[in-house]
């Protein structure tokens, strides 16, 4: 028992840090980034429909398990198919484990089948501490008035065995469903697992 308690607290952290964007607050509408393909955008841009805010490191653990498994793409695509924007962000910062120049954007992201909105560069961790992302994969949902209504993990098992995803409660799925229907989803926060974002 002692162990687990222990590896929880190395891959578990909180939702959310000091001064962060947290559930109930509204994203700003000019906080900007530039994505994979080199396109500016502010988060303004995806108002009017739901948003899906994903921490990513490719080569993290825990990010290959739902990666290598098809989980989240699976979940990018569904999300799309329902109107959804989909936004994943790396806030890994140069020198460090998944960083990514513009140069080399494009093509690793293909390479991870993703199927979302944009990838974004956030080599400066401007947007991940605006968010509290403290863990790769970290999950935001916003709905279409711009309110951030789900902050946290992507799944109830905090593992990164493929074989855990099906066991697993799917917070992101279950905060869409809430979205889609106007109402909260439940649970609207809970602990990200996964690896440190590499500031």
């Amino acid at each position: 028992m002692r162990i687990w308690a222990l590896s929880a607290a190395v891959v578990m952290g909180a939702a959310g840090t000091a001064n962060a964007l947290t559930v109930g607050e509204n994203v700003p509408a000019d906080m900007a980034f530039t994505d994979h393909l080199g396109k500016p955008h502010t988060f303004g841009e995806f108002a009017g429909k739901p948003l899906v805010l994903e921490w990513t490191n490719y080569g993290c653990p825990f990010v290959r398990k739902h990666y290598d498994s098809g989980n989240m793409q699976g979940l990018q695509k569904k999300a799309l198919e329902r109107g959804v924007s989909w936004v994943s962000v790396v806030s890994s910062a140069e020198g460090k484990q998944g960083y990514m120049t513009a140069a080399e954007a494009p093509a690793e992201v293909a390479k991870q089948g993703f199927e979302g909105t944009a990838v974004a560069l956030d080599s400066s961790g401007e947007v991940g501490r605006a968010f509290g992302a403290t863990k790769t994969p970290t999950m935001v949902v916003v709905n279409a008035e711009g309110k951030i209504v789900y902050h946290g993990a992507v799944d109830s098992i905090p593992s990164f065995s493929k074989e855990d995803i099906a066991k697993a409660d799917n917070y992101v799925a279950v905060a869409l469903d809430a979205v889609a229907a106007g109402t909260t989803p439940e649970p609207a926060m809970t602990s990200a697992y996964g690896c440190s974002v590499k500031y």
